[in-house]
């Protein structure tokens, strides 16, 4: 009998791209339309609920996320569907090290009180409600298209110009994982449910990463040498009193100045035969969408 799925959150990052890696493994995939379906009423008949739903504005988590969640979870108990979702790095705070699924949550800024709160009330619905949920944890995501995440709109912005804008230390690792990558995992994860727990958090070790190394990777592939750049972090911190956006960014700052990767050890006990993109390869991709429009640079 053939799999099937709902995507909620289908035109975004990691919705978009679990669209068609399930898609691609032969399941049959709804995408949710929101605003014009019933979450509930949409996920009748269907085993897996992706979701991948994200408030557009960063501002405004403390109310859209918890609200979010509990949707979910009443169309997944409705429906007797397995939840599967991408979680963060947030839960971790400011403490350097390889964060596991058994390392102390213990964020202090809100953002990251927001995650461990709404992944407690998923933990609760499995215990008590018998929703299965699998959270993949990842890093800060890189793309294979140009879909406007942190790599995209600064550390990439400026290499025609040969400047390499990296928002922190960059002579520390940080946690990233390539979202093709991540979204056949989710499809293996989601093969995988029946043999897992009620709840599963996963982490995602995908690639770890200094930004120099970064820098010389795409260094490499257009040719050039390029000089390392910072962020306008003071200009965050002057207009933070009546920006709300700057005050949101400055939060969560520190992730960029805490050397951290996530473990893989979790993952490769259950995908033991998972075979990530070569991150040569994937730092390739991610700047192709601008490599190819940009004749003065070469795609290696």
């Amino acid at each position: 009998m053939e799999n099937s799925v709902l995507i909620l959150g289908g035109s975004g990052k990691f919705g978009g791209h679990c669209a068609r890696a399930f898609a691609a493994s032969g399941w049959d995939v709804k995408v949710f339309q929101r605003g014009k379906e019933n979450m509930i009423d949409a996920a009748q008949g269907v085993d897996v609920i992706v979701n991948g739903l994200n408030p557009p504005n960063y501002e405004n988590w403390d109310t859209a996320l918890p609200a979010i969640t509990k949707e979910v979870i009443a169309a997944a108990k409705s429906s007797g569907a397995t939840i599967l979702q991408p979680g963060n790095v947030y839960n971790f705070g400011g403490t350097a090290g390889v964060w596991s699924e058994s390392t102390p949550q213990s964020a202090q800024t809100v953002k990251g009180q927001i995650r461990i709160n709404i992944e407690a009330m998923q933990r609760d619905a499995a215990e008590n409600a018998d929703v299965q949920t699998i959270i993949l944890r990842a890093g800060d995501f890189i793309d294979d298209t140009n879909s406007g995440n942190w790599f995209d709109i600064t550390i990439a912005a400026k290499l025609e110009k040969g400047r390499f804008n990296y928002p922190g230390n960059a002579d520390i690792t940080h946690a990233w994982a390539y979202l093709p990558d991540m979204a056949r995992a989710a499809v293996l994860l989601a093969e995988k449910r029946a043999e897992l727990s009620m709840f599963e958090d996963v982490p995602f070790g995908g690639y770890t990463l200094t930004g120099r190394q970064i820098m010389n990777h795409f260094s490499a592939t257009i040719g050039r040498n390029l000089t390392l750049k910072g962020f306008p972090w003071p200009i965050m911190r002057i207009g933070s009193p009546f920006w709300r956006l700057a005050r949101e960014l400055l939060e969560m700052r520190y992730l960029w100045d805490t050397e951290h990767a996530l473990d893989n050890s979790r993952f490769e006990q259950l995908l033991p035969d998972f075979q990530p993109t070569p991150v040569a390869t994937a730092l390739r991709e991610s700047i192709k969408w601008k490599t190819d429009q940009m004749p003065s640079i070469k795609a290696g």
